[in-house]
């Protein structure tokens, strides 16, 4: 097996944990000195993520991974997610994986699906810009 299926294999087992509520599979691929930072959190350590972002699985419905690109230790994802009160919306993530385990998460929030924009145009209101 090669190592960008090694790889996709830990970031999918990850991902489908979410949906699953399946804590034992996420820390079973979640390092020691994990780090997550998001537009909300700023490089939150492993205790903090699973008290703090974890319990978002209780209303996670779906997770459906789009894109999935493996280089080296980095892995970019780009997916597609619901909720189990009905908010869509897509994101990517930048994972960086040690030794087999998700060791770094970046998050990139998207927008709500469907686009509040129709094909073609834009967004009026560009709130705090």
């Amino acid at each position: 097996m090669s190592e960008n299926t090694d790889a996709e294999k830990v970031v999918r087992r990850y991902f489908g944990a979410y949906p699953a509520r399946d804590r034992a599979a996420i820390e079973s691929v979640v390092a020691d000195d994990f780090h997550f930072t998001s537009p909300i959190d700023n490089r939150i350590d492993r205790a903090t993520y699973f008290e703090h972002c974890w319990p978002n699985a209780q209303t996670t419905a779906a997770i459906d991974l789009q894109h999935v690109v493996v280089s080296g230790e980095k892995v970019y994802v780009t997916y597609d997610a619901r909720t189990t009160y009905g908010k869509r919306f897509r994101n990517s993530e930048l994972l960086t994986l040690k030794e087999g385990k998700v060791s770094e998460v970046e998050v990139y929030f998207g927008w709500t699906t469907p686009h509040k924009a129709a094909p073609g145009g834009f967004v009026a209101d560009k709130g705090d810009e």
